[in-house]
């Protein structure tokens, strides 16, 4: 598979343009939405946009409840009893829940049909909704049955994010520090010392990210930097519920404690990005988790079920410095627990 999506920076209004062409003439358009971008992304959409004002549309569930093998059939049965055909195009307007499952969607019905990725978070924007991965969760494993297979357009409409909460900022904005950790130290630096994320770091970001799947679109080497966080995010985000940029906040606080330990990563680095993490986590009403043994135990079991291990190890993306990640570092059961402990001395 060569990766050949498009990623539009020019926001809705260029969406339509592009729509105009004569590759798009005979296709019929599907929007998959939830509650929220029903409600508040919508109808900017079909304002802006004239080759959507007559599309269906799909409502399902918000985040990750949506992201099931029934909710995908019941999406493959509204497109079958709607008579999509393979000129058919899933329109995914949500967050990386949505167009993950769009995308899942869209692999699988009629053996594929295109889709187009509009992001309405900042986390969609520079990471979720680029690099065609899709999936859904399945067995309460994350993420544990997808495709590859993306997007022909990405649309990033910066509008959108006008429409978010703090939180949903903050959930963004740790994936871009997670980007930026691993190929980019100047970015980092400027993500971690201000407050807000500018549009150009955005596109940037997305730029960087789209480079990395471009060189690796299946997920074999050099595109594993991009799971700097997610090994120990990923658990927490299923055991404590946090919100996922915010659970790979959390993940990349572990990674950095292991990676002083077992890669040389400077401890300053560490001892900065702890400090900010516990700065800005009580901004959105959280703060940096602690876990008794019990729950550590239960945590390694999901580690354990992660898609990225091999040879039945925990296998993690750590940092010998920023902008410089080491992949599939394999880490003990130990490492992990004493990891994990760790976050209680944070809390003193």
């Amino acid at each position: 598979m060569s990766y050949r999506s498009k990623t539009i920076y020019g926001g809705l209004r260029a969406l339509a343009r592009e729509l105009g062409k004569e590759e798009w003439q005979q296709a019929r358009y599907t929007i998959l939405l939830d509650e929220n971008t029903f409600q508040h992304c919508l109808p900017l959409l079909i304002t802006q946009v004239e080759a959507l004002q007559e599309a269906e549309f799909i409502e399902v569930p918000v985040g990750e409840e949506g992201k099931t093998l029934e909710v995908a059939t019941q999406v493959w049965q509204t497109l079958l009893e709607g008579g999509a055909d393979r000129n058919a195009v899933i329109v995914n307007l949500g967050g990386g829940a949505v167009c993950d499952l769009g995308g899942f969607v869209a692999a699988g019905y009629k053996r594929g049909i295109r889709h187009i990725n509009v992001p309405t978070t900042l986390l969609g924007m520079v990471d979720a909704a680029i690099g065609g991965k899709t999936a859904i969760d399945f067995g309460g494993v994350k993420n544990s049955i997808g495709h590859f297979y993306p997007s022909v357009l990405t649309v990033i409409e910066p509008a959108f994010l006008d429409t978010l909460p703090d939180i949903e900022l903050l959930n963004g904005r740790m994936e871009t520090v997670k980007t930026a950790a691993v190929t980019d130290p100047l970015i980092y630096n400027e993500l971690i010392s201000s407050l807000n994320v500018l549009f150009s770091v955005i596109k940037e970001v997305s730029r960087i990210k789209t480079r990395v799947v471009k060189a690796d679109p299946y997920d074999h080497g050099i595109r594993h930097i991009l799971n700097f966080g997610h090994t120990f995010g990923h658990a927490v985000e299923v055991y404590s519920g946090l919100p996922h940029g915010l659970a790979v906040g959390v993940g990349m606080l572990a990674a950095m404690y292991l990676s002083v330990k077992k890669t040389g990563l400077d401890k300053a680095v560490y001892q900065s990005y702890s400090q900010w993490l516990a700065k800005v986590l009580p901004t959105v009403g959280h703060s940096l988790p602690t876990y008794t043994l019990k729950d550590i135990e239960q945590m390694l079991g999901l580690m354990h079920q992660d898609k990225k291990n091999s040879g039945g190890a925990v296998r993690c993306v750590l940092l010998q410095e920023v902008g410089a990640a080491v992949i599939d570092v394999e880490v003990s059961d130990n490492e992990i627990r004493d990891t994990f402990l760790s976050l209680k001395s944070l809390q003193k």
